[in-house]
């Protein structure tokens, strides 16, 4: 490593950051982060704070699980790297598929097919979903419905399903045929509906709509996360994702649960799916596919599509897509250790109760900070609060986070802004004086916002 006087004298200064704005990573330069243990980072000053982010919602097992590591660098030592292309295959492809597979037999998933991330997994939902109907016969079905506020990567199709108009605007104008509805978002939606079950039957009553306006035989699938996550952990109501369901089926649509963020526990359970009851026909998975070791992903195919797919003569199956890293050997390698680790420490009571706790005292939060609008979560360690300038108004405060985001971590946590709201998503092994801590920095932060 490069001494820390070049390292701060070139932070920002040749590398464009991922969210951001260019001369303003360069006008406050980022924090350089030299070392993780457990569930704590280490900057390049040798502070040490808790991660309260999980990475990116995705070290789900912490940092120091030796296994996963392990995992990579005996599959960098066997074989480093060979594609799925051209008729081959290896060895960690093949008991990954098998080892997902039953992984979420309960969801109904049949088949893998492995990509570079959760952007890659979405993307291949998109696209399989259009040739499905293709394969069937209707050819008609092409168009996509998603939900405002939800989120889904940021390849050109995912972006296109994306319900933040943050990563759409500047890239416009997206791809064709992508409609979003509002979400069953009860601090703001359209309805000025405040009860959750109320609204998720206007919200389905607005889905069957629009369904019915673009006409059915004109859609493909239907594409949303169980828990909107970096549009700020809004939680559907208990009936909302099984009346998607069966409006789905009601109209011949596929469903895509986009369980990037909350698949492999991090929402409480091993899928996101699992906590309504449902069964998607596909499934986008990545991030704590490997607790984010390494890059990895893959796009679960439900028994339905798979069938459809495997009996097909026509040639029409053929799959024209895929990735040069689908399937890479040192990924499956570290999936492999990761889903065994995984199985091994069963963190979802852990994320559960520590999602408890989490979001507890962000309501404790609330009642102190009038800064504090609205609190979500509950369900796993996924929990967010939107910072208002104005409660009455619910006026959205978009600068407070920068300044609650500072002063947390020169408390001792790293959070996440986005917009008008704290996402925190720590690692599911976090222990219960590690969250104490993170809203004891939360509160310093919020204190420090609130007479700036």
């Amino acid at each position: 490593m490069k001494d820390s006087n070049f390292l701060k004298e070139n932070n920002a200064r040749h590398m464009w950051h991922p969210m951001a704005h260019p001369a303003e990573m360069q006008a406050t330069t980022p924090y350089i982060i030299t070392g993780a243990e457990g569930v704590k980072i280490r900057d390049i000053d040798g502070r040490e704070v808790v991660d309260a982010v999980g990475g990116l919602w995705c070290v789900n097992l912490g940092y120091s699980n030796t296994a996963i590591k392990k995992a990579i660098t005996d599959q960098l030592d066997r074989l480093p790297y060979y594609s799925a292309f051209s008729g081959t295959t290896t060895d960690p492809a093949i008991e990954l598929s098998y080892e997902l597979r039953e992984f979420f037999a309960e969801d109904g998933m049949a088949r893998a097919f492995f990509t570079s991330g959760g952007s890659d997994s979405v993307e291949t939902c998109l696209r399989l979903s259009r040739q499905y109907h293709k394969i069937r016969g209707d050819h008609g079905r092409t168009k996509f419905l998603s939900l405002k506020k939800g989120y889904h990567g940021t390849h050109f199709g995912g972006a296109s399903v994306n319900g933040n108009n943050r990563f759409r605007t500047m890239y416009e104008p997206m791809m064709p045929g992508c409609f979003q509805i509002a979400a069953p978002y009860t601090y703001r939606n359209p309805f000025n509906e405040s009860d959750p079950a109320k609204l998720s039957d206007l919200v389905i009553a607005s889905l069957a709509d629009e369904i019915e306006f673009q006409g059915a035989n004109t859609i493909a699938a239907f594409i949303m996360e169980p828990i909107l996550g970096s549009g700020g952990v809004i939680v559907p109501h208990e009936s909302f994702m099984p009346k998607v369901r069966e409006l789905c089926d009601r109209y011949g649509i596929l469903l895509i649960a986009d369980e990037v963020i909350t698949g492999f526990g991090r929402a409480g359970s091993w899928s996101g799916v699992r906590h309504w009851g449902v069964q998607p026909d596909m499934m986008a998975t990545a991030k704590g596919i490997t607790s984010g070791y390494i890059p990895f992903g893959a796009a679960m195919i439900g028994h339905k599509v798979a069938e459809v797919f495997e009996r097909d003569e026509t040639g029409t199956a053929s799959i024209g897509h895929g990735y040069t890293y689908s399937a890479h050997p040192v990924g499956a390698a570290a999936a492999i250790a990761c889903l065994a680790e995984t199985r091994r420490i069963d963190p979802r009571a852990n994320a559960a109760e520590r999602g408890v706790q989490m979001y507890a005292g962000m309501l404790k939060l609330q009642k102190k900070h009038e800064l504090i609008g609205d609190v979500r979560g509950g369900h796993g360690l996924m929990t967010a609060m939107e910072l208002v300038s104005d409660r009455a108004t619910k006026k959205p405060h978009m600068s407070a986070g920068k300044v609650v985001m500072k002063e947390a971590y020169e408390n001792g946590a790293m959070i996440r802004v986005s917009g008008a709201n704290i996402l925190i998503s720590p690692p599911l092994v976090i222990g219960e004086a590690e969250v104490d801590a993170i809203l004891s920095a939360l509160d310093a932060g919020l204190t420090k916002a609130a007479s700036a």
